[in-house]
């Protein structure tokens, strides 16, 4: 197998479960040194490491909360401090709360955006900063932004925010020719999706795209993967809808 990304050294965002920690062992299959960066599931984000360590991979984690601007500041600098460079950047930390307007609280759309955008915009800021020439950006948004879902305005909003950034910053970063992408998955079966909803409401969103099935972190992964590689040197701005057809 060619690995498309030897050599590489990755940070991947909420990398110990669901899209996250299937990219990390992609990334790791692929020959890159895979930073999987975890809140506070440390015993799970070592099981991913020891996993991708018995596959021949390289992977370190760490612990940093990316609402924090001084700790994903920590993030990169422990980074860099392991593996000497940053060469990709996978914005995938983030949060969904789902509630009708008139229920939503000062401190949920505070922490929505804390995460979600917030964590988003500053990591770009330290890959501005230490990212190595003709480095990879891949940030995270969601299909949503294309629907019309009930209480999912304040979630939509941050991921709005998120493929405006990718937009905006993708002539800033061009210079030293590292691309910034998003990534909008439709419905995937992961944790994030599935925890709070019915199966009636499952079953639902599920005959809304074209293969009547969610979506699996693997059916994302690959496009993350093309994103990270210099197969996509040419492509930097775009939000991509990974979705099955769902919008």
């Amino acid at each position: 197998m060619t690995k498309t990304l030897d050599g590489k050294v990755a940070i991947v965002t909420g990398g110990s479960r669901g899209m996250g920690r299937e990219i990390a062992e992609k990334f790791a299959e692929h020959g890159a040194k895979v930073v999987l960066n975890y809140v506070s599931s440390m015993s799970i984000a070592e099981k991913v490491i020891a996993g991708i360590k018995e596959k021949g991979g390289e992977a370190t984690a760490i612990q940093a909360d990316i609402s924090q601007v001084a700790e994903v500041e920590l993030l990169f600098h422990k980074t860099i401090e392991r593996y000497g460079k940053v060469d990709i950047l996978v914005n995938n930390a983030g949060i969904i709360i789902t509630k009708p307007i008139l229920n939503i609280t000062e401190e949920d759309f505070d922490k929505l955006f804390a995460i979600n955008a917030k964590g988003t915009f500053f990591s770009c800021q330290q890959a501005a900063k230490h990212m190595s020439a003709n480095g990879r950006i891949i940030n995270f948004s969601t299909s949503v932004t294309g629907a019309m879902f009930p209480g999912y305005s304040v979630y939509a909003g941050t991921k709005g925010a998120v493929e405006q950034f990718t937009r905006q910053l993708a002539k800033e970063f061009g210079s030293k020719g590292i691309t910034i992408n998003a990534v909008s998955p439709g419905p995937v079966n992961t944790e994030l999706f599935t925890d709070g909803k019915t199966a009636e409401q499952i079953e639902t969103i599920v005959k809304m795209n074209a293969f009547g099935r969610l979506g699996e972190p693997n059916d994302i992964s690959g496009t993350v993967l093309f994103l990270a590689s210099d197969e996509a040197k040419w492509i930097t701005g775009q939000t991509i809808r990974v979705n099955g057809g769902y919008v």
